[in-house]
């Protein structure tokens, strides 16, 4: 098992920034849109922008309009990816002993 992400504190624009690290780009700070995932030194909702994309918007104009980097749009592309890979590994996992005697 991996081991947590610590919290990391930082002073930003003279005041203090908490959040704990989950890419690069994308943190969950306490306290900020209830603990679910953002991109760091935002309030935007990493769901909220997946669902932008979800509705036919392109990486570069969710960057554009949020004004954040390109790069953190994809990497939230990529940890949806490899949620729903855990996910369906996990499901796999507990059925498969059903799923052999069928």
């Amino acid at each position: 098992m991996k081991d947590a992400k610590k919290l990391i504190r930082e002073m930003v624009a003279g005041e203090p920034y908490e959040y704990y690290p989950v890419g690069r780009y994308i943190v969950v700070a306490p306290g900020v849109c209830a603990g679910r995932p953002t991109f760091k030194y935002t309030r935007i909702d990493v769901r909220h922008a997946l669902g932008l994309l979800a509705a036919g918007h392109t990486a570069e104009s969710v960057a554009r309009d949020y004004r954040i980097p390109l790069k953190a749009v994809q990497e939230a592309l990529n940890l949806a990816a490899k949620a729903i890979d855990r996910q369906s590994k996990e499901l796999t996992r507990r059925a498969g002993s059903s799923w052999t005697k069928n």
